[in-house]
């Protein structure tokens, strides 16, 4: 089958990889030139991900029949419609369906008007003035967030990020002057508890679930230093974690599927890959996001494993025609990231990198390019992140460190890596915090 796929990241090379795997011929649009995508391509164009006319125009001249859709950018101006407009079936959103992503005050009003468990208290405003009344009258510390896109960096929290009022304030300001995330804002209660995340595979019905993930979005080791889009993420073989019952896990999917029930009734199915970001508290899982699309790093930690055909998958996504269930490797896995120096606050791009692909395999490992071009025939940085090394092994313990002795492989002296993901220590403090939340 003939598949187009649209995004140059890392989630989009791991995606990539599973349809070359089971047998797609690739289609690649992609603004930087991705060497791993680039391998596994019949042919690719580099472009803007938002060009739907360029897209649309490759797709009609491969004869293109399925595409998959990376990023959450060509989604939210409404490739899909468009592709399917030419005939092309889409594992992934309408523009309508989107707004899951998009717009999290119509996720939030969405969860609120049919009466969905796992919602949390909420005002949008596109003011400042209004968010500066209402947050006078709160008794509970909040976190704020842009009401659009803004790369899964634009959150900061209370008692972390924001520590006075005044803080608090002043971010929310410099989101209305810069019009970050389109100049809306919206402020929810904090949760307390350990986040993960609960992704699945839905054809507008159906939702069957990925193994559980967690992310760990602070720049530096201990939880530390600015929100980023993510600098690595773990799995287990049991495809739970360590402080995530089996009970719990089976609330998040039963929200997951309550809000795909409730798309449907406002007119948006929503088809394609769906991810659940939930705070786990001591009254169960709450709604921190969704996210249109695979989460990034978190698609790299369970499409390695998936032993399920990925095209046949995205097929069925897209027809409305999944099957009952899907296989994934009794395998855990760890995934941290090589980010450019500074990355979370100013990132030192531009800089040559280098990669043992032969090397990271022997030490059982996989590696994905990220926000990575080429050069003059070199291996270049951008301003996010690079290059994804993933560990697979029987136990967190092992996939960590296949993952580390796997790093070694990626060179230059612009780079950083948290080190801490998936290392025992702080897994057990995610374990600990629940029990001691549980107790209380």
């Amino acid at each position: 089958m003939k598949v187009l796929t649209v995004g140059g990241g890392g989630r989009e090379h791991a995606a990539v990889e599973a349809l070359f795997r089971s047998g797609a011929e690739i289609y690649a649009v992609m603004k930087n030139a991705n060497p791993g995508i680039m391998t596994r391509s019949r042919k690719y164009r580099l472009t803007d991900e938002k060009n739907i006319e360029e897209i649309c125009d490759f797709a009609k001249e491969n004869g293109v029949e399925l595409a998959y859709i990376g990023p959450e950018a060509p989604l939210s101006v409404g490739i899909v419609d468009a592709l399917e407009g030419i005939g092309v079936r889409c594992a992934a959103p309408t523009e309508a369906a989107a707004r899951i992503e998009t717009s999290k005050t119509f996720m939030r009003e969405l969860v609120r008007k049919y009466h969905i468990d796992g919602n949390l208290e909420f005002a949008s405003f596109d003011n400042a003035r209004d968010a500066e009344v209402y947050l006078k009258t709160v008794k509970h510390d909040v976190v704020v967030k842009p009401v659009g896109l803004t790369g899964g960096k634009g959150v900061k929290v209370q008692g972390e990020h924001l520590h006075s009022f005044q803080d608090v304030m002043e971010y929310i300001n410099e989101i209305f002057d810069n019009g970050i995330g389109g100049a809306g804002v919206i402020l929810e209660e904090r949760a307390i508890g350990e986040e993960f995340t609960q992704m699945v595979f839905c054809d507008g019905k159906t939702a069957l679930p990925m193994p559980l993930v967690q992310d760990h979005k602070r720049a530096y080791e201990g939880d530390v230093g600015p929100n980023t889009g993510g600098m690595g993420s773990y799995t287990d073989s049991n495809h739970l974690l360590p402080f995530v019952t089996a009970e719990e896990r089976e609330a998040a999917m039963r929200i997951i599927r309550n809000v795909i029930d409730a798309m449907s009734k406002e007119g948006c199915p929503y088809r394609g890959p769906l991810y659940g970001q939930f705070m786990l508290t001591v009254n169960g899982p709450k709604i921190i996001e969704f996210n249109a699309r695979f989460g990034d790093p978190e698609a790299m930690n369970v499409l390695p494993i998936l032993e399920s055909d990925f095209t046949d998958i995205c097929c069925r996504m897209a027809t409305g025609r999944l099957e009952d269930r899907v296989e994934f490797a009794e395998k855990a896995t760890v995934c941290k990231y090589v980010v450019p120096k500074g990355y979370g606050v100013k990132s030192e791009s531009g800089k040559e990198i280098s990669v043992d692909e032969k090397g990271i395999t022997d030490c059982g490992a996989t590696v994905f390019y990220a926000n990575v071009d080429i050069k003059d025939g070199k291996l270049i940085t951008g301003t996010s992140r690079s290059i994804g090394i993933v560990g697979i092994a029987d136990t967190i313990d092992e996939a960590e460190l296949n993952c580390e002795k796997a790093l070694q492989y990626v060179k230059s002296d612009f780079i950083f890596v948290r080190h801490d993901i998936g290392k025992k220590d702080l897994v057990q403090r995610r374990v600990e915090h629940m029990r001691q939340l549980r107790a209380v």
